[in-house]
């Protein structure tokens, strides 16, 4: 009687080639989102005066959207927690090292710098670079594969999964908010705007993300947007709206733009960025998943 196989084979090692393609487009996913705040001034001084553990929230913070863009966004066939948590480790370790190398070579990090202040640029830039990093590696490949019916019936059952959506979401509102809200603009037109015209702009906002969701038809949009009743239309509208300003919020928070402003300049700031937070909630939440 011939011997039963192992029950836990080893898993299969991916080819050298394989992996450094992989790399290859992540870095260039990573550039692709986040290479106007790496030439942004404004985002430098926020690595200067940020305090280590705001720098540390900001890490943890960026590692735990990676765990929720790769579990619920990325859609490998093989996926499983493990896999998870080490794919995020290296995109985060890849957004790190790309931030550190694009500060050295533009002049930002040089023998002068101190230690603290590297860290905090470093830390500051490579969280875009690494949101970018782990969409760049899963929407990038060159290889098309064919529909496999199990495949798209997760993908289904993920549309109707309320928290998956959220997250990805949130990390789409992050991407576009994040190169942004460090500009002095952002205080400039808040200051300018009255707020009659912050009323127009927030219902700008919720159009344009309705649209966006239930109504432009993206390439594959239907599978996550599905048109229902007109009650959930505009529940899914008010919620992707929502998000925008949660991220808006904590994102001009971190960048230091709440310091020393009043509460209407604050609420003022927080519905500007949200223009830019719900065009990533919802359009970017289709373009990265689908």
């Amino acid at each position: 009687m011939a011997d039963a196989p192992p029950a836990h084979a080893p898993p299969r090692r991916r080819p050298v080639r394989d992996s450094l393609r992989e790399y290859g487009r992540g870095i260039a996913g990573g550039l692709l989102f986040s290479l106007p705040l790496l030439y942004t001034m404004e985002v430098w001084w926020a690595g200067f005066i940020s305090h280590p553990l705001s720098v540390l929230g900001y890490l943890v913070g960026t590692y735990v959207l990676l765990l929720g863009y790769n579990r619920f966004g990325g859609f490998r066939r093989d996926v499983d927690w493990f896999g998870v948590f080490t794919d995020s480790l290296e995109e985060l370790g890849l957004g790190l090292v790309v931030s550190t190398g694009v500060l050295v070579l533009i002049g930002r990090i040089t023998e002068g710098t101190s230690l603290q202040e590297a860290v905090g640029m470093v830390v500051v830039e490579a969280g875009t670079v690494a949101i970018g990093v782990s969409v760049g590696s899963a929407q990038f490949g060159g290889q098309h594969r064919e529909e496999d019916p199990e495949e798209d019936k997760r993908r289904l059952e993920s549309a109707e999964h309320v928290p998956a959506q959220l997250v990805i979401a949130f990390c789409g509102a992050t991407l576009f908010a994040a190169n942004v809200a460090p500009t002095e603009e952002i205080v400039m037109i808040a200051l300018e705007t009255p707020p009659g015209r912050l009323l127009g702009l927030a219902l700008l906002s919720m159009l344009l993300g309705g649209l966006i969701l239930f109504q432009s038809d993206f390439t594959k949009a239907h599978r996550f947007t599905r048109r229902r009743m007109r009650r959930d239309v505009l529940a899914g509208t008010v919620v992707t709206y929502a998000l925008a300003l949660v991220c808006s919020a904590l994102v001009l928070w971190f960048f230091g733009r709440f310091a020393g402003n009043g509460l209407g300049v604050c609420v003022a700031q927080v519905v500007v960025l949200g223009l830019a937070s719900t065009l990533g909630a919802s359009a970017g939440r289709l373009l990265i998943q689908s």
